[in-house]
């Protein structure tokens, strides 16, 4: 009874597999002092693949169905046929079972910014990440070069080498693309379509197909940024110098406003509140002059030329209480002083 019991421990009559949903890729059928009965029942669901591996070598590949397995179809034998051999069959055979269903949202990014070779900026840095989907394409070639005798292979498990292929060949994507570097932030798809032609081959070597990779975003260096803004800028107002030209005044004048309602930093502050604030307003003045009236950039040539030879006695005075602060402060000596005085005096005759 014993014997018998022993006996019927040692055949398989159905092999099969339900995913757990917990990542796995591969899966090895437990066969460990057991061997599979001829016309067993293989049962493949859909996104499945079996691998049978006779003697170390891949014997055959099953997709999803439901196959009865004898010697004709196998490369198997059993112990009915080794009777001689103590039940110790000298024919091993194992079953691995590969999900092919896409494993989605696998992250990918740039730990640390990548150096880029671009053609109008020489070398940049950058940082880059997104997310990607993929499968197992060919289950025979992965499990030879990836997956191999392992009991379990995950996804974890794979993760590290996948983020590796991508960041390998995000420089050359980047270079295939032919999209300028300040525009990859703006062109995301293409950069990711690249990106994908890049990885495709490299991921089939491992027998995975790459499904599809989003890149969610592109961080440029700090200068090469200011550079982009300038660049939306001038897009605002459609290319055109003059009108951009009031776009970089405006955005000036609340800074020039800051530093001179803090003081300015001495000289540079009475500097400020001396000219560069009417300065200033002329250029901004001008700008939106020509902005209005095209036909007007003559007119304010012809008024830039002229001299200013009308000043008011109240305009006069600030500037001399100014000057007057100045000497006070050491900064204007008193025959600087009284050259300038001189000068402000004439303009009131």
């Amino acid at each position: 009874m014993a014997l018998m019991d022993f006996i019927k421990k040692q055949f398989i009559d159905i092999i099969q597999w339900t995913e757990s949903g917990d990542g796995t890729l591969a899966w090895r059928f437990p066969m460990a002092e057991m061997e599979i009965q001829n016309g067993a029942s293989l049962t493949v669901r859909e996104s499945q693949v079996a691998v049978f591996v006779n003697e170390g070598q891949v014997a055959d590949v099953f997709g999803p169905g439901m196959y009865k397995l004898t010697t004709q179809t196998l490369p198997v034998l059993t112990y009915l046929k080794n009777w001689d051999k103590l039940f110790e069959s000298p024919f091993k055979s194992d079953v691995y079972f590969f999900s092919t269903r896409q494993q989605v949202d696998q992250k990918w990014g740039t730990p640390q910014p990548i150096t880029i070779r671009d053609k109008d900026f020489g070398a940049v840095r950058l940082r880059a990440f997104g997310n990607y989907s993929f499968r197992i394409g060919d289950a025979k070639l992965f499990h030879t070069e990836i997956s191999g005798t392992r009991g379990l292979y995950t996804v974890a498990d794979l993760d590290g080498q996948l983020r590796g292929l991508v960041l390998q060949n995000i420089s050359n994507a980047i270079a295939s693309s032919g999209v300028p570097f300040l525009d990859l932030a703006a062109n995301q798809i293409a950069f990711a379509n690249a990106l994908s032609t890049q990885l495709q081959p490299e991921f089939a070597k491992i027998g995975i197909k790459l499904e599809a990779i989003t890149v969610q975003n592109v961080s440029l260096p700090e200068e090469l940024q200011k550079v982009l803004d300038q660049k939306i800028g001038m897009g605002m107002v459609g290319g055109d110098m003059g009108k951009f030209m009031q776009y970089q005044t405006a955005q000036a004048i609340p800074k020039f406003a800051e530093g001179s309602a803090n003081g300015g930093g001495g000289i540079a502050g009475d500097a400020m509140g001396l000219g560069a604030g009417v300065a200033l307003g002329q250029v901004l003045a001008q700008n939106l002059a020509q902005g209005l009236n095209p036909n007007a950039a003559a007119t304010a040539a012809v008024a830039a030329a002229a001299p200013v030879t009308e000043i008011s006695a109240n305009e006069v005075m600030a500037t001399l209480e100014k000057l007057g602060d100045l000497k006070t402060k050491g900064i204007l000596t008193q025959e600087e002083f009284d050259a300038k005085k001189a000068e402000l005096l004439k303009k009131l005759v």
